[in-house]
């Protein structure tokens, strides 16, 4: 496996629990990527850069944790050579799992977990890739706009819907949404509601 030669730009690398989506629970080193050229308003990530690192960094980084399985996320991961660090980490073992907005195509190959977040753009070959879609959701939400990631459900591929900020009303609604339409699935953010960092 040839080693990807250029630096990431990062904003932190951390060990914790993973707290939303299809693998909830699950012990996993995150590695934060720098950067978001969509930066949504209603983003509650810090993503900017603090520092850069190689893959066999990153590596090395990751290997300091009793865990296989690391969280790519960002920011958008996307915007930086993603491929070839999915590909480097997967050859080392590790259990490769990415979330992205799916504003940019990347060759998922190696990825255990390609959850897929969809903003402002999505790539339609990204939601065509992805294991999981997973779409906020508030009192603002366009139904019309939600439905059309409807025909991407799969029995490989699931639906979740997360309600925007944890706020009880968004929750309400997204548990009706859901009850109207059983293939979808709640997502909360259980990290916030426990207080994990």
């Amino acid at each position: 496996m040839k080693t990807p030669q250029q630096s990431y730009r990062l904003t932190e690398i951390f060990y914790s629990i993973q707290g939303e989506g299809l693998y909830t629970g699950m012990p996993a080193v995150f590695v934060r990527f720098a950067g978001c050229l969509m930066a949504c308003e209603f983003c509650d990530t810090v993503y900017v850069e603090k520092f850069k690192m190689t893959a066999p960094q990153i590596l090395a980084e990751i290997k300091k944790y009793p865990t296989q399985t690391v969280v790519i996320t960002g920011g958008e991961p996307a915007e930086q050579p993603l491929s070839e660090l999915i590909k480097f980490l997967t050859a080392a073992g590790l259990k490769v799992h990415v979330e992205t907005n799916g504003s940019v195509y990347f060759d998922p190959a190696g990825a255990e977990n390609i959850t897929v977040s969809p903003k402002k753009y999505v790539d339609a070959r990204m939601l065509s890739a992805a294991h999981v879609i997973k779409i906020l959701a508030g009192r603002e939400t366009d139904y019309d706009d939600l439905k059309k990631y409807f025909q991407y459900f799969s029995p490989s591929r699931l639906l979740y819907l997360q309600p925007r900020d944890n706020k009880q009303e968004n929750i309400d609604l997204c548990v009706k949404i859901i009850k109207q339409n059983p293939f979808l699935r709640l997502s909360l953010q259980t990290h916030k509601f426990a207080n994990i960092e």
